[in-house]
């Protein structure tokens, strides 16, 4: 990772490892080391979805802060600049690292603002890395490699969850999954940290890069934004539970903990697929098949409680995962070409407001039902629904907007275009 950061392929696998620290292992090795703090007996799942709810909310508000950079920078006293996206990125890598290292330690009291402080961290990750990595692609006549940054955190979560299987075949503590986890950030971070520098476009090639721009209005804008934030809510139950799940399901199953992995291999192989699809296509008309593949997926769970279920249920649910944030990002830049960085926080702190609403449905759902079971069913249901309001929604925007323009097609352009 020493070669030049001006080649596409530098750019994209530095992308894909800021992801795969930030998202596969700050914010999703929660899951597959959930069933090891509960049999360790340090939380039970009241506890478990209240965790993950501040890591959410912390995932939202710095979704927030990263929309609201520009606005709060400016009104610093003696006129500071923004920080840059790759500074941005270093910083959110490094507190990742930090926090993820300090689950292991043993005082329980302080885990929800780690969680909540990991949340905040990979949400600058997430939205500086796309912002930065795309423009870069773009301008270097590659926008489609941008699929493959989001190939970052389906495979941290099937290394993660790979993983803590072995550490369970094994008799681990899940403190010391998370010392793992954190050593494993801190090498993947060292590894891509000099790739982060410099800014994502020159003036020189920045008018080629940027899309023109068009009239897009805030209904527009606001309809996209809030499909885009119920596939938070639509992932988030199986993301945050389904190696609890498959267990209270298929107890005692010798495959429980390979469902959790499979997910993360069907993650990157829908990240990787997204890159080899028509850049024409519009990104709203691909959005609304990757909602229905993981509403099929989250249902699966429900209506096929089995190995064959599980497995399928997961790859479906994987697939569509990070394609949709790549789409999502795209289609920022197109509705907001001159404020796509600040878009893209918008949409990722609505996102963020999905994924708060999760796991506490969850925790109350089991609390009014007759059994576990049946709390978590009540739940992927609810997810489901708001994947398929969420589809819907985008296809009606497809109607009601219909593209004036080739989407996209100013992405597409080489510098010397």
């Amino acid at each position: 990772m020493s070669a030049s950061p001006a080649r596409p392929i530098t750019v994209a696998l530095a992308g894909l490892c800021a992801l795969a620290v930030a998202m596969g292992i700050g914010r999703f090795a929660f899951t597959p080391l959930l069933p090891m703090m509960l049999h360790d007996g340090v939380v039970n799942l009241a506890t478990a979805s209240w965790l993950a709810t501040a890591n959410y909310i912390g995932y939202l508000v710095g979704a927030v802060l990263c929309a609201l950079l520009p606005w709060l920078v400016s009104r610093w006293p003696g006129g500071a600049a923004t920080p840059a996206p790759a500074r941005l990125v270093k910083l959110g890598l490094a507190a990742t690292v930090l926090l993820t290292l300090g689950m292991a330690a043993p005082w329980a009291a302080g885990w929800p603002t780690l969680r909540f402080l990991a949340g905040v961290a990979s949400a600058f990750v997430f939205v500086q890395t796309s912002g930065w990595c795309l423009a870069r692609l773009a301008a270097l006549g590659k926008p489609t490699w941008g699929g493959l940054i989001y190939m970052g955190p389906g495979l941290g979560i099937a290394l993660s969850g790979l993983a803590a299987s072995a550490m369970v075949v094994n008799g681990w503590a899940a403190a010391s999954g998370w010392a793992v986890f954190g050593v494993l950030a801190l090498l993947l971070t060292a590894g891509i940290w000099r790739i982060f520098n410099g800014p994502a476009v020159t003036a020189a090639t920045q008018a080629n890069t940027v899309p023109p721009a068009t009239t897009h209005g805030a209904a527009e804008c606001g309809f996209f934004a809030l499909a885009y934030g119920l596939s938070g809510l639509g992932y988030i139950v199986t993301a945050t539970f389904l190696p609890v799940i498959a267990r209270q399901a298929l107890p005692g199953s010798v495959w429980l903990d390979l469902f959790w992995p499979l997910l993360g291999l069907g993650v990157a192989l829908g990240a990787f697929l997204s890159t080899r699809l028509p850049h024409h296509i519009d990104r709203r008309r691909l959005l609304v098949g990757c909602y229905t593949m993981q509403a099929l997926g989250v249902l699966l769970s429900v209506w096929w409680p089995s190995l064959p279920g599980f497995a399928l249920g997961s790859l479906l649910v994987g697939l569509p995962f990070t394609a949709i944030s790549f789409f999502g990002m795209q289609e920022a830049r197109r509705l907001r070409p001159a404020q796509a960085p600040a878009f893209m926080g918008q949409l990722t702190a609505v996102y963020g407001l999905g994924q708060i609403i999760g796991p506490p449905m969850v925790a109350l759902l089991l609390q009014h039902s007759a059994n576990v079971g049946q709390g978590f069913a009540r739940g992927l249901e609810s997810a489901a629904g708001a994947l398929v309001l969420g589809a819907a929604l985008l296809a009606w925007l497809t109607r009601r907007y219909p593209l004036l323009e080739t989407p996209h097609a100013p992405l597409a352009r080489s510098p010397r275009a």
